[in-house]
């Protein structure tokens, strides 16, 4: 009788064990244990250091996950956005999606300067940025999901590829797609990732031409709720203000939850890039539909989301560094 329960026990003992996002990668692995040994306190200073800086403005949750997707989009998961300007190497933040837009870093460099301080030379700044958005998402309300480590830095920028292949909120739904297949993603992921716009703000001149003539005749994007349009140009004029800061999510904005696609069905958008999710393509309205009437599918799919992205091209084993300041290359 025992022998025959072995295999039983052996079934409920892995179903309740936590799912592996173990990946395979150049030359190594990323794995959620990467630094129990060598840095165990590392989460929990990256969750305090982020906690605190959530409380300070709860607008920085957004900031620190749209900085982990820049970054990846650019080059790979590999830290390339935190990088300063030098004599031969334009910075990313220098690019059109990240100029007076992007932030955070300071953040970032205070995550980074207390983890050298506890374990000098050890935890990147590639995997500081996945652990910032997942603390992040959950501190707003969203689901928590173990970040695969162990990334190393890479000691380069790309300002042109910064330009090209992180997604603009004025993108065809064709674009936003082939942007997300070249890095691996699929129209799943597509979906499940913009629902990060359920928190944070987009500057008026994200989304000025959808109030003025997107299509050449004067008037406010047909795809756009007509007095949510005359809401948004109150405070958004035809020239001038361009830095003025909206909602994303006019509903519940600094709330993770599903409240972004319930506003796609209902023409409130902001972007351009967003309400094409609903409008310009049959299977990405299904997702957009599902994800509005069942927050949990949504939670759930941004987590394994989010771990995919944080996949792409990272560099491990002997490549890359790890860099001691986050802004700069180790001389």
């Amino acid at each position: 009788m025992a022998r025959s329960m072995t295999p039983l026990i052996l079934f409920s003992v892995l179903a309740l064990a936590p799912m592996c996002y173990c990946s395979r990668t150049y030359g190594g692995y990323l794995y959620p244990q990467y630094y129990d040994y060598t840095c165990p306190q590392a989460e929990d200073i990256v969750r305090s250091v982020v906690a605190r800086a959530v409380a300070r403005e709860a607008r920085m949750a957004a900031s620190l996950i749209r900085v982990h997707f820049h970054d990846c989009f650019v080059q790979g998961c590999d830290g390339s956005i935190l990088l300063d300007s030098t004599g031969t190497m334009p910075s990313e933040k220098r690019s059109n999606p990240n100029r007076k837009s992007a932030r955070g870093f300071e953040v970032i460099e205070e995550i980074k300067a207390a983890l050298e301080e506890q374990c000098p030379h050890t935890v990147s700044c590639a995997d500081i940025l996945a652990l910032a958005a997942r603390d992040s998402t959950v501190l707003a309300g969203g689901r928590s999901w173990e970040v695969p480590l162990g990334r190393k830095d890479s000691r380069s920028a790309s300002l042109t590829l910064s330009n090209l292949d992180i997604p603009a909120p004025n993108d065809t739904f064709p674009i936003l797609l082939n942007k997300f297949k070249r890095k691996g993603l699929d129209i799943v992921d597509l979906v499940a990732l913009s629902g990060s716009h359920t928190i944070g703000n987009a500057r008026c001149s994200s989304f000025r031409q959808r109030l003025y003539g997107q299509s050449g005749d004067g008037q406010p994007d047909s795809t756009l709720d007509q007095s949510y349009a005359s809401q948004l140009r109150a405070t958004c004029p035809r020239s001038g203000g361009d830095q003025n800061l909206f909602v994303l999510d006019n509903v519940t904005p600094t709330a993770f939850d599903n409240s972004f696609f319930k506003n796609l069905l209902a023409y409130k958008g902001l972007l351009s890039s967003d309400q094409v999710l609903f409008t310009s393509n049959e299977q990405s309205m299904e997702l957009v539909k599902k994800f509005a009437e069942d927050n949990k599918a949504f939670l759930q799919q941004f987590a394994a989301s989010m771990v995919k992205m944080g996949n792409i091209s990272p560099l491990t084993g002997s490549k890359g560094e790890i860099r001691k300041i986050c802004r700069k290359i180790n001389s």
